[in-house]
């Protein structure tokens, strides 16, 4: 077996693990940011499982960077791992990412791929929005002039942003949290492309075989 069937191998007996340590991650910081007023003992508990997970997303990242032939090829086309290994709450992006790298082993359009397609985007958007929402509300709460100061006002606030509606009711005053609104939007804009994009891919094809019909 070579490099590339090890880093395969990996992959696959990695993944699930993956996806309940990214829950697990996620779940931890939710918790942190709901309960601000828990005890010491318990909020060191759940950070302590916050590090343990990301530690997890580090080591796989590096096992799969020494299983890869090309190195520098690896971290060069797969810079959403590192990324998301940098910024753990991101990291329902490697659905997308999965997604992509289905549709280049397929050169013609099939339905199951396109509603994959749909099912990813909307489930990487209803994640990565909770995220983002748990991080501005973490930021906001107790900022000067912010109207984000619950969980019903971020999540309000989160959807705005993901569909770039942008009511201006619940917007993020601090620094950090601009920055995590602006990259929302960016994905919002990039998921939503996907999702339309899809559908329009199945929809000219239906139309295309009717007329052949």
């Amino acid at each position: 077996m070579d490099r590339n069937d090890r880093l395969a191998a990996w992959e696959r007996r990695a993944d699930p693990y993956l996806l309940a340590a990214s829950l697990l991650f996620l779940l931890a910081y939710a918790v942190r940011v709901l309960e601000p007023g828990m005890s010491p003992a318990v909020r060191a508990c759940w950070a302590a499982v916050t590090a343990l997970t990301w530690a997890c997303f580090i080591a796989e990242y590096l096992t799969r960077l020494a299983l890869s032939p090309d190195r520098r090829r690896f971290v060069r086309t797969r810079w959403l791992d590192l990324l998301v290994v940098v910024l753990p709450l991101l990291r329902p992006l490697r659905l997308v990412e999965t997604h992509d790298r289905q549709r280049l082993r397929h050169r013609r359009p099939r339905l199951v791929l396109e509603a994959r397609v749909m099912a990813y985007a909307g489930l990487s958007a209803l994640l990565l929005g909770f995220a983002a929402a748990l991080a501005v509300l973490h930021e906001e709460r107790s900022a000067p002039g912010s109207g984000i100061h619950d969980l019903g006002d971020a999540v309000w606030w989160a959807v705005a942003a993901l569909t770039t509606t942008g009511y201006g009711d619940a917007t993020p005053v601090t620094a950090r949290g601009r920055t995590v609104g602006a990259g929302l939007m960016f994905v919002g804009v990039a998921l939503v492309g996907a999702v339309v994009g899809a559908f329009s891919s199945w929809l000219v094809r239906r139309f295309r075989q009717e007329g052949e019909e």
